[in-house]
């Protein structure tokens, strides 16, 4: 591969976002550990680095060609992303990643199975036909829940049991909202490419209330687990509002929450860490 390919692949695989799938390793990892000697080990290290890069150049990869057509439209590709041209290599790295899932596979128990599984089906079922859920509203924002998936995994490995269906609803319901909330900048370029989505349908306004009512139902999730996370998550329901509220645009906004999910993510990482060390 050249560098040229290499660098290519990598914007593809849009960088800002690495730890949206390697973060809630990070997570499960931290919450299921029964002493620091669970942290670093041959099967969690892998966890990571699958979802840190091959994971993400998988997902955007089948993303970005089977949205040949929509990204012809979309602004974000001009300068933050890039847009794909209908080369080989794409498909090539999507295969090649694909069957790289098979390395946490071989090191995990299949209690874990269940939840790579379900990451690889909605990670390609998003984008690709015959269900492409990316244009099939509400499940376009429903099946985003493939985000949570790498935590779960992560959980079970080293727990050897599934996580709280508390703390798998609140994140689920968490990336919902971040979704949506995505979408809005998209809003205009998907319906002149004739792309339904849940933000499409329900117009900028509506969609910002249905983020922050996704993300308040997703602190109280949290909060029955522990009070500080619900207090923790309950910044995004008030954070979406006052945008809303606000003269700035949500394309705007939207390149502000990677800063934010890594600053949130990294409290919740160093909380589960002063448990594991202080009890």
């Amino acid at each position: 591969m050249t560098a040229a390919a290499a660098r290519y692949l990598l914007k593809l695989s849009r960088p800002r976002f690495w730890l949206y799938l390697a973060g809630p390793v990070a997570v499960g990892v931290v919450y299921a550990a029964a002493s620091t000697a669970d942290l670093f080990t041959p099967t969690t290290l892998t966890l990571f680095a699958y979802f840190l890069l091959p994971a993400n150049v998988l997902l955007y990869g089948v993303n970005d060609v089977f949205d040949v057509d929509v990204d012809a439209e979309n602004p974000k590709k001009e300068g933050r992303e890039v847009r794909y041209g209908g080369d080989r290599l794409v498909p090539v790295a999507v295969v090649v990643c694909g069957g790289l899932a098979l390395a946490p596979v071989a090191l995990t128990p299949p209690l874990t199975w269940p939840w790579l599984a379900g990451f690889l089906a909605l990670g390609v079922a998003y984008s690709a036909p015959p269900l492409r859920l990316k244009t099939r509203p509400p499940l376009d924002s429903l099946s985003n829940g493939l985000y949570v998936l790498p935590g779960a995994a992560a959980y079970a490995a080293v727990a050897g049991r599934h996580p709280p269906l508390l703390a798998v609803a609140g994140g689920w319901l968490w990336t919902m909202a971040m979704h949506t909330f995505s979408a809005i900048p998209d809003i205009e370029p998907d319906r002149r490419a004739g792309i339904e989505t849940t933000a499409t349908k329900l117009g900028e306004r509506r969609t910002y209330a249905y983020c922050a009512a996704c993300w308040a139902l997703a602190a109280v999730a949290f909060g029955l687990l522990d009070v500080r996370l619900g207090a923790l998550i309950g910044c995004y329901p008030v954070g979406v509002v006052l945008v809303a509220r606000s003269s700035v645009a949500a394309d705007r906004a939207y390149w502000w929450f990677p800063a934010v999910n890594t600053v949130v993510g990294a409290l919740i990482t160093m909380g589960g860490l002063w448990r594991l060390v202080h009890g």
